[in-house]
């Protein structure tokens, strides 16, 4: 402070004209600012998050396997055992299909209609099951469920989720009544599918099975000492069943979004990428499955050996299109060769298109990753496919998706070999790869398995179905993570 003025007495400086005075606060006249805000908490109907969907299923699983247990629900005298009805329950709601009873022969109608209705709903999901209940009923869905809801069916815009799952239901049933038209005009109008059908029965029949491959669940209620075989193996010389049965199935793995594309777009150079590359890797895997199954039913007696050319071709491109996904099986893979199991395992592992009724690592996943490594092996920066770049975070999800497959089905299997070791490891490693892909292809060892393996592949299911999907949608879903600063890069050895 200057003084100024007569001695003893000080005045406040003043500036100059021209000067420039910078003012600030003593420390001592600093005080903290404190600011609380209160959290608000919205109301969410439904699940707040994408565990909803496995906390559904394991509700719906649970609330099948209770009615699976009434005495009404089998044929047998009392209730049937929780194991077996558990494990149907998964099988079915999970739609992998596998069957540790012969549903035809072990369940009542009433058991089959409650199979039928898990089949069809979790052909769906759980979250657009529950949304279309909502959207009937006048109900709000909330903005987290229609986030999870949207990536659970593939994309969309938020103001249509309403409109698209009244889309993805109507489509759903509309291409199930066709199926099962087309198979009772089979069944019944124009021939019948086991000497001395009644309407009744070929009606449920054609209603049963087209839920059951659309969903490509693989469910059936063929008796077997009626049409001859297991599953669809007395059908090898019935081209119309076969071909209505992988119809349907080619479907239901497509996806909603890709079938409208086919439908509205039908343009192929006007689809969207990700159309464009399930379509592309349908009909390469569908061909590809059909002549490496073609070639290998020659030297396979134990399968179609016996057949002839036509049924072989017939038969090669049904399997070609069920061992993707839905687990009807149109020859015996208990006495299949191993070079035709490990042919099987492969589509298996591929499965169908995402947000469909398929399982497995995906087809656009694995096209994702297939395009990534030629890409990094020619020297590229970036994948691209049909004049498009695919984005990073895309091909990140895509790895995680590969790793996590291999790392679950590995310990799954040193599970599963180490609680019933008297099974060969190809037939083990089989039915695991089924089961988690939620095929529901079988060499047979199925109803074998004790209560350990059995647990090991529910577990197997379960995970297969929501698994790969909860994590994905966690994914896409959850923030991107905002890069505030990055490290320092540094050289690792790979190879």
């Amino acid at each position: 402070m200057k003084t100024t003025g007569r001695p003893g007495q000080q005045q406040p400086w003043q500036p100059k004209p021209g000067d420039t005075v910078v003012r600030r606060p003593r420390q001592s006249e600093l005080a903290p600012v404190t600011i609380r805000s209160e959290r608000r908490k919205v109301p969410v109907r439904g699940p707040a998050s994408p565990m909803g969907l496995v906390y559904g299923f394991a509700a719906l699983i649970m609330v099948g396997a209770f009615l699976l247990m009434t005495p009404a629900a089998n044929t047998a005298a009392g209730s049937a055992p929780f194991r077996t009805a558990l494990f149907t329950s998964v099988s079915a709601v999970t739609v992998t299909g596998m069957q540790p009873v012969d549903t035809a022969v072990y369940w009542t109608f009433f058991g089959q209609v409650v199979i039928a209705i898990l089949v069809f709903i979790g052909g769906l999901g759980f979250m657009t099951g529950a949304a279309f209940l909502l959207v009937v009923a006048g109900r709000r869905i909330g903005l987290q469920n229609l986030l999870v809801i949207r990536e659970g069916l593939g994309g969309g815009e938020m103001g249509g989720i309403r409109r698209l799952v009244l889309g993805f239901v109507g489509a759903a049933v509309l291409i199930q009544l066709l199926g099962a038209g087309a198979l009772f005009l089979r069944f019944y109008v124009f021939g019948s599918v086991w000497p001395g059908v009644t309407m009744g029965e070929a009606a449920w029949s054609s209603i049963f099975h087209s839920i059951s491959a659309f969903n490509n669940a693989g469910f059936d209620i063929f008796r077997n000492d009626v049409v001859h075989g297991d599953s669809v193996i007395g059908f090898q010389h019935d081209w119309v069943v076969l071909g209505t049965l992988a119809s349907l199935i080619v479907l239901g793995g497509l996806g909603y979004f890709v079938i409208r594309d086919l439908v509205v777009v039908r343009r192929f150079s006007r689809f969207s990428l990700d159309t464009k590359l399930v379509v592309v890797g349908t009909v390469i895997l569908l061909i590809g499955g059909a002549a490496v199954f073609l070639a290998q039913s020659w030297r396979d007696p134990g399968t179609l050996g016996h057949v002839g050319t036509g049924d072989k071709v017939a038969a090669a491109i049904f399997d070609s299109a069920s061992a993707r996904t839905a687990g009807y099986q149109a020859i015996d893979y208990g006495n299949a060769t191993q070079d035709r199991l490990v042919s099987a395992e492969m589509l298996m592992l591929v499965g169908g298109a995402s947000a469909s009724t398929a399982g497995g690592i995906k087809v656009n996943t694995v096209l994702i990753i297939l395009i990534t490594v030629v890409s990094t092996i020619r020297g590229g920066r970036r994948a691209t496919a049909f004049g498009r770049e695919i984005p990073f975070i895309f091909i990140k999800r895509a790895m995680v998706l590969l790793a996590s497959f291999m790392i679950i089905i590995g310990v799954l299997l040193l599970l599963l070999t180490g609680l019933q070791p008297e099974f060969p490891l190809h037939r083990h490693l089989f039915e695991l790869i089924s089961a988690f892909c939620t095929v529901g292809l079988t060499t047979g060892i199925t109803s074998e398995l004790n209560t350990g393996a059995q647990i090991v592949i529910m577990a197997a299911m379960f995970i297969g179905r929501f698994g790969p999907l909860t994590l994905a949608l966690w994914m896409a879903v959850g923030s991107e993570e905002v890069e505030t600063y990055r490290l320092a890069q540094e050289r690792v050895r790979i190879g």
